[in-house]
């Protein structure tokens, strides 16, 4: 029998890392290590396969406890954050009523969207019988009301002695036109800026400056560009108001970070620590006289993401949403809204409004998520990563930094082109089916009618609509399925839905492999696609084909057999309907050559592709 201090793995031998990449070579069987196990992410850094302890030797950041400085494990001992949702209405009255609704079902964090003719008298309609000693809310109002939004709530406070119980914010964020509509905001923001903190200052819970990098997510920025320029957002608060005569502390303490999650697990996680710990540096260099560990703590609401909601298999938005909402409450942050799975083609309801909600209740309430704080924290890879993003989001900010700062580099319109450049990019990997996105790009629900369940018309933000020509370049909100959507939309308006019939021979695992490729690449058109288990010979595919009226075949085969079973199949369709190959074969020149010219694989723009289809067949 062991002895009782023998520890569990002691009779196994220590294995080096050399080791380990001799035996991952091995395995590779000539391969390169690099090319192959090692991840080039688009945030601008590499991802090893594994990690050991040895990784984190170099780490400066692991000498802390949650709650201290720099806060990269939390900003509070424990880990329980507030679940908030975003309140509509078409009245004051219904706002409350909505509010109390949701409250009673688990919410603890409200925001209220405030209305254009706002007045004070409003506060004691939106606020009738809510609890402020319990919910923390937040007014969601455009920068030009802010000041007197503040100034009725604290008047508010003030009347009932909850000065020093309120939590929450009102939102001030004069950059938002620049992000949005390229135009500059038309009034003194700074002097705007030194009011409200006046008019605030009596109420130490209350947020007023907002740093709304969710735009950033929701245009497709990487997790570094969000967090660099959220910093540099953050900063530029605190240098305009300190050259102003403001206490940089006492700024940093009305900041509140509005992040958006991705759908990037792990990364999102390190993001949050990271950002918690660069923050505090930041503060910390504004050498703050008073609170110096209050003021540098980073304040996060966290909201999941909408570039990657789709309106096809709109479902599947709640597998996305459900893992953002737990990379954000894994990573510590105060509160977090979990966006309703509809919202991107109606209004969202009773239904999905309790999904969102529950959905943030059972990782609290049945995982019990907030009774660990910073569970990631000592994970090799995670640790890795933290550091990987800080270095990365550190440098862009100085580079911001040294540019001028956040709002100099958004009047000249870089901020919003680096942010648009990556949606480019993520617009292009969605075509080529380098990102996925579940039921759009890739395994569609061939059935699927959109036009059935979308009621919701665009609408306009009220701050900042008057026309004005934009100075600069602005944010490009359309989503990462935009594109697909429009394309299937397109194929649900058209008078006549194109059939794709699969002309399967020869080998039997590659015809099928093929063919199960190819529904999933037209269907994502919303075309209809008729399978088949296999053909004899070309001629009987061909027939089948047309008794059955197709607009186009594929034909499913194996690269060797496409030199015969090709120009056989294009010869007979005789231009009855489109031809196509499904592969990338050898003999692709030589087939080209004979007048086929339509080839999908995996290396093909699918959008692209599909684009040029719908030109042909939609009339």
């Amino acid at each position: 029998m062991a002895e009782k201090n023998e520890k569990l793995f002691d009779m196994f031998p220590p294995v080096s890392t050399e080791e380990w990449l001799a035996k991952i070579n091995v395995d590779l069987k000539g391969a390169d290590f690099q090319k192959k196990l090692v991840w080039r992410t688009n945030e601008g850094f590499d991802v090893q396969p594994f990690y050991r302890a040895e990784d984190l030797e170099k780490l400066s950041h692991l000498n802390s406890l949650p709650g201290e400085f720099p806060y990269v494990r939390g900003t509070r001992a424990d880990n329980d954050w507030l679940i908030r949702q975003d309140i509509e209405g078409e009245t004051d009255e219904q706002k409350n009523a909505n509010a109390r609704y949701a409250i009673d079902r688990g919410v603890d964090a409200i925001g209220l969207h405030v209305c254009d003719n706002f007045e004070a008298s409003h506060i004691d309609i939106l606020l009738k019988d809510i609890d402020l000693k319990k919910i923390e809310v937040n007014f969601l109002s455009c920068p030009g009301r802010a000041l007197k939004v503040a100034a009725a709530l604290v008047d508010y406070l003030k009347a009932r002695g909850l000065e020093n119980d309120f939590r929450g914010s009102v939102s001030f964020d004069p950059f938002k036109r620049l992000l949005k509509h390229g135009t500059k905001f038309p009034k003194d923001m700074v002097a705007m800026a030194k009011e409200l903190m006046e008019t605030v200052k009596d109420v130490p819970g209350l947020r007023c400056f907002t740093i709304d990098s969710f735009m950033l997510n929701n245009a497709g920025a990487y997790i570094t560009q969000e967090l660099g320029y959220a910093l540099a957002w953050g900063a530029q608060w605190l240098t305009s108001l300190s050259d102003a005569g403001l206490k940089a502390g006492e700024v940093a303490k009305r900041i509140k970070f509005n992040m958006g999650i991705s759908s990037n697990y792990f990364m999102e996680i390190a993001k949050f620590r990271a950002g918690r710990m660069l923050w505090a540096e930041i503060v910390k260099a504004y050498e703050p006289e008073a609170d110096k560990c209050c003021c540098s703590k980073m304040m996060v609401h966290a909201v999941t993401s909408q570039y990657n909601q789709t309106v096809y298999d709109p479902h599947v938005n709640m597998l996305r949403s459900m893992t953002e909402t737990m990379s954000a409450a894994l990573a510590g942050v105060d509160s977090i809204e979990t966006l309703p799975f509809d919202i991107q083609y109606k209004n969202a309801d009773e239904f999905s409004e309790r999904i969102a909600r529950n959905q943030q209740i059972m990782l609290r309430d049945e995982s019990h998520l907030n009774k660990v704080v910073d569970p990631a924290g000592g994970s090799y890879y995670v640790e890795t990563l933290t550091a990987s993003i800080a270095e990365v989001a550190w440098k862009l900010f100085n580079e911001v930094q040294d540019n001028g700062g956040f709002l100099a580099e958004l009047e000249k319109g870089e901020i919003q082109k680096a942010v648009n450049a990556s949606g480019v990019k993520r617009h292009t990997d969605v075509a080529r089916r380098k990102e996925i996105l579940l039921g759009t790009n890739q395994f569609p629900n061939l059935n699927e009618k959109a036009l059935d369940h979308i009621t919701k018309e665009d609408c306009k933000c009220c701050c900042g609509t008057e026309a004005a020509e934009a100075a600069v370049e602005s944010l490009n909100m359309d989503r990462a399925a935009s594109q697909f959507e429009q394309l299937r939309l397109a194929t649900e308006r058209s008078s006549k839905r194109p059939k794709v019939f699969m002309l399967t021979i020869g080998n039997l695992a590659m015809r099928l492999a093929r063919a199960q490729f190819s529904g999933n690449f037209f269907g994502c058109a919303g075309y209809e696609i008729i399978d088949n288990i296999g053909f004899e010979t070309v001629q009987e595919g061909i027939d089948a084909a047309i008794k059955a009226e197709a607009d186009v075949v594929v034909l499913c085969s194996s690269d060797d057999e496409y030199a015969a079973f090709a120009p056989e199949a294009f010869k007979l369709i005789d231009g009855r309907a489109l031809f196509v190959v499904a592969g990338a074969p050898a003999c692709m020149e030589e087939l080209k050559a004979q007048g086929i010219n339509d080839f999908i694989h995996v290396r093909v723009n699918v959008l692209d592709t599909l684009v040029g289809f719908n030109a042909k067949l939609l009339k």
